[in-house]
């Protein structure tokens, strides 16, 4: 496997730190040794050491950050795992597809981050609205909540098989992911953007989240690369020294 190291799992508010320790293992098994955790319980933890199992190495190693948006901040594409529908659904991958998006960014030499979220509610809406895509594991529909470690384990079992067949690595549509904008520079963007459409009262400032989550929906699906987000954001400011002037 090459550019392993472009592959980010991303432990979002892990209560038990067992889990931490048992989804390094995961990682270890399938070959992938980047692991970023967003505000763990505890952390480090002799619970984690013990699950590890030989994985010391990926928690000895693991970065630690106080917000996702910080933990995926140099990322190009964003992956967040979800069992259950959500109402502003973005594009829903299985395992397979996601895994072979995943070989296209890395093989352009780009980050990629796959979110796992809290053991009992998974990823919240917001967390999930960061991402580029959704990915859902297929099981039991009585019985479909995996443990955390079990999913990371699917999940990276998945890619390593993707990352090892070098026989179709050519995607049907492909796409420039060194010239996307980072999730950085998106995350400044959609600030930006509820400020400004804020101030020309398009936003109702009692209630953002009814236009704002379909708008980053809208972007995200686009694609932005990082020239047009300067176009944008060169509007938006022109748009507030316009507004400014006239008030």
């Amino acid at each position: 496997m090459d550019d392993t190291d472009k592959l980010h799992i991303v432990l979002c508010q892990t209560s038990h730190p067992g889990n931490i320790g048992a989804t390094a293992r995961a990682m270890k098994n399938m070959g992938f040794n980047q692991l970023r955790l967003v505000n763990p319980l505890e952390f480090p933890s002799d619970h984690a050491d013990a699950r590890a199992s030989g994985a010391d190495d990926i928690l000895q190693q693991a970065r630690v950050f106080k917000t996702l948006e910080d933990a995926i901040a140099d990322c190009k594409w964003v992956v967040g795992t979800s069992a259950r529908h959500r109402n502003l659904p973005q594009p829903l991958l299985t395992p397979e597809p996601m895994a072979q998006q995943c070989l296209e960014v890395v093989n352009q030499g780009q980050n990629v981050a796959i979110i796992f979220g809290h053991e009992r509610n998974g990823l919240t809406n917001e967390e999930l609205s960061k991402c580029h895509v959704h990915v859902t594991i297929p099981c039991n529909p009585n019985f479909s909540s995996l443990n955390l470690a079990a999913a990371v384990q699917v999940i990276t079992y998945t890619c390593f098989l993707a990352f090892q067949d070098t026989s179709n690595t050519l995607p049907k549509q492909y796409i420039d992911y060194d010239s996307l904008a980072s999730q950085y520079a998106m995350e400044s963007f959609y600030d930006h953007l509820g400020q400004t459409l804020t101030a020309i009262h398009f936003l109702e400032p009692e209630f953002p989240k009814r236009i704002m989550p379909k708008l980053r929906r809208l972007f995200s699906r686009a694609n932005i690369e990082t020239t047009e987000l300067n176009i944008l954001r060169g509007i938006l400011k022109a748009i507030n020294r316009q507004f400014n002037n006239n008030h």
